[in-house]
């Protein structure tokens, strides 16, 4: 039964740490729509609309891309370790 509910901890923080990664939240202002992606921090940003007319631009903040992905996995790690140790 343990095992059960330790993997079942780790895919329920896989599925928190992909839909951290990849959700992306709607900034929007009368002359600006922005879409971001990313948790805890922002990496990546795409400008929809701007004042000047409709835009698609990207912006990709690679440093910041690796220390969410570092962080993600190091909670996976940490919790696999917590679960095997109770064990």
């Amino acid at each position: 039964m343990r095992q059960i509910v330790g993997d079942a901890m780790l895919a329920v923080l896989a599925a928190v740490a992909l839909l951290a990664m990849l959700w992306g939240w709607t900034y929007s202002v009368p002359d600006l729509v922005r879409v971001s992606y990313g948790l805890p921090l922002n990496w990546g940003e795409n400008t929809l609309e701007t004042i000047a007319g409709p835009v698609d631009r990207w912006s990709v903040n690679l440093t910041y891309l690796a220390i969410d992905l570092v962080f993600w996995f190091a909670a996976l790690i940490a919790l696999d370790r917590y679960i095997s140790i109770r064990r």
